[in-house]
């Protein structure tokens, strides 16, 4: 089996319960093909650069999966045919990252830099 990296857009109307279920969904679809999924992530309700389907904001998840090369096609055409999911990009790993990804480390980083302020001896 062969390690895949996948990411999906889903619209921002939909609740977080929606995005879940699509998630699980989705998950039991890799596992059905005889895969697994790894590592899931939900980075939360973002920006999107430029407007998709008169769309302005989405619901970010990350997928880690371990699975054959038919699990992936078969997830890569659910998620084409699901009117929730705006994009979707999926690519082989060589390995996959146990830690948790850069977006999600990023609210971490922020709480650990020094704050700016006045050096000492300004009045």
């Amino acid at each position: 089996m062969a390690f895949y990296e996948g990411v999906f857009i889903a619209r921002q109307d939909a609740s977080a319960a929606q995005v879940e279920g699509l998630q699980d969904t989705f998950a039991a679809l890799i596992e059905a093909q005889g895969g697994k999924v790894t590592k899931r992530e939900y980075w939360g309700l973002r920006n999107i650069a430029y407007r998709m389907k008169k769309n302005r904001k989405g619901h970010y998840v990350l997928f880690n999966i371990d699975a054959p090369s038919e699990a992936i096609n078969e997830l890569d055409r659910q998620l084409r045919l699901n009117e929730d999911v705006l994009r979707h990009l999926v690519i082989r790993m060589d390995e996959l990252d146990e830690e948790p990804s850069v977006m999600m480390q990023k609210g971490r980083d922020r709480d650990e830099r020094p704050r700016r302020g006045r050096k000492e001896g300004e009045a």
